[in-house]
């Protein structure tokens, strides 16, 4: 019997090509990514330089360092479960489609349908959400640099830019994503090396221990600090999102039974130590608390950067974490176009004999991966004119995401002994493992739609349970309209659905 920790030993798996057809799908993209590039997708999706950086401002408000760095530990713990237990359905169902395949092979196609619609929002809200904060840092750093004035307009084509720049890469093919994400993890963690050794040896003076570990900090304008340290938690939970992207390229991975089971696991827990490490590093290095909460920059970390090692090192420290953030994104722009392409293959979109187009020459859905960025710069267009925009783009993230992440977990843990198992397993931990990760997803579901600082205005209301609704109302809409197109395949294989697969190569 296989554990958590390993495939199910020597035993021949089946090949990947007749599973994905045993499932209903003629294989139609490239499989030339391995075990490492899978890995590395979720690895570069989930980001520690461009989360833990990008929120770390959130933190220093809600709960300070205690909370950022107990939390980071005990949320961390939780993600793992929900990973494992996510990689375990993973395994029996290897498809691009992946949360929403899951679900309505376990659960019937309202499950799916639904599961579909908060993984797509969540998938395309990140995109928004990482290439924005990208633009944020490209700002900051040309402030530095050469007195650049981050305004909205401009930070604004500054994120357009970059989507362009994720689109393009995308559409050279899987193997370009393979590599690009590959040198990812190896940029990330070199970054996380070399900043947190710059910050512990260049300043002269370091915060306490007692302080990094205990100090609390409440600046949220809520008076209670349970709550508070409830919401602080939060930052460790937006960054440990998108591990699912190692599921949606399935279909582009050799072994993927096995090996993308394991990339969400092992995505998770290099994240896990990785980013504890920089958390502390960037903790240790404060040299004054209110100034780096109102830095002019309006990125704290660049703070904490030009203080401990001038401008000049603070620049070629930012330098590194917008190349990591770039790397971020142009994974998600993977991940996000091929839940486009699987979601419509299945006739759940508008336009969807568009969308599931794939390329001839480099076997990606071309059409998929211009529709995702699209997307993804409408959803940032609000910032434009708000400063809580972005916030609630990184809330439609999660919103979406997280609680799409349980819902084939509850469904696996609900169908028993049903379930056939793929070769990479749990054993007996299956259940307990399992309501861990439903119960902690419905506990932070609870805390992303909670107010996170009062009085609650117009400005700093937290919007993702509007977002959570709307997708909610949408789906609903949309499935009155699309419910006898929309379908999953139970097998591959009559001459009409080959007929049906070659109509969208192009």
């Amino acid at each position: 019997m296989s554990t958590a920790w390993s495939s199910s030993g020597p035993a021949p798996q089946r090949d990947d090509e007749q599973r994905l057809r045993e499932l209903g799908y003629q294989p139609v993209l490239a499989r030339r990514m391995g075990g490492f590039g899978n890995f590395a997708i979720s690895f570069s999706v989930i980001s520690i330089l461009s989360g833990c950086m990008t929120l770390y401002g959130f933190g220093l408000d809600t709960g300070g360092p205690a909370v950022m760095m107990w939390g980071w530990a005990g949320v961390g713990l939780f993600v793992l479960c929900v990973g494992l237990a996510l990689a375990e359905v993973t395994s029996a169902y290897p498809t691009s489609g992946a949360l929403y395949y899951m679900a309505d092979r376990l659960g019937g196609r309202t499950w799916g349908w639904y599961t579909g619609w908060l993984n797509l929002l969540g998938l395309l809200g990140a995109i928004a959400g990482i290439d924005y904060g990208a633009a944020l840092f490209t700002g900051a750093l040309f402030n530095l640099q050469w007195g650049f004035d981050p305004t909205p307009e401009s930070t604004m084509v500054i994120f357009v830019c970059v989507l362009l720049v994720h689109a393009t890469l995308n559409l050279f093919g899987v193997r370009l994503v393979s590599v690009l994400n590959s040198v990812s993890v190896w940029w990330h963690l070199a970054g996380v090396a070399i900043i947190v050794g710059a910050l512990a040896i260049v300043p002269s003076h370091h915060q306490s221990p007692e302080f990094v570990f205990t100090e609390f900090v409440n600046d949220t304008g809520w008076s209670n600090p349970l709550y508070v340290g409830a919401i602080g938690l939060l930052l460790a939970q937006y960054t440990f999102s998108g591990y699912d992207a190692s599921a949606h390229l399935s279909e582009e991975t050799s072994n993927a039974s096995v090996f993308a089971a394991r990339g969400i696991v092992r995505a998770i827990w290099v994240s896990w130590v990785a980013g504890f490490v920089l958390l502390a590093g960037l903790t240790f290095a404060i040299q004054d608390y209110a100034g780096t909460q109102k830095s002019a920059t309006g990125v704290p970390p660049a703070q904490i950067l030009i203080d401990a090692l001038g401008t000049s090192g603070a620049t070629a420290m930012l330098l590194i974490v917008i190349v990591a953030q770039l790397f971020c994104g142009n994974a998600e722009v993977a991940a996000a176009s091929r839940m486009v392409f699987a979601f419509s293959r299945d006739g759940a979109l508008p336009g969807s004999r568009l969308w599931q187009r794939v390329s001839s020459r480099t076997q990606t859905p071309v059409h998929a991966v211009w529709l995702s960025v699209a997307v993804a710069c409408v959803l940032a267009l609000p910032s434009l004119y708000s400063e809580t925009a972005y916030g609630a783009v990184t809330a439609i993230n999660v919103i979406g995401i997280t609680p799409a992440y349980a819902i084939p977990i509850f469904l696996r843990l609900r169908a028993g002994d049903r379930f056939q198992r793929g070769p990479w397993h749990l054993g007996r931990w299956s259940k307990p493992v399992g309501w861990i990760a439903v119960v902690w997803v419905a506990v932070v579901t609870v805390l992303f739609c909670l107010p996170q600082s009062s009085p609650v205005t117009a400005d700093s209301m937290n919007y993702a349970s509007i977002a959570l609704a709307v997708v909610l109302l949408l789906a609903t809409i949309w499935w009155f309209v699309a419910r006898r197109s929309y379908n999953t395949p139970s097998a591959y294989g009559t001459a009409r659905e080959q007929a049906e697969i070659a109509e969208g190569i192009v």
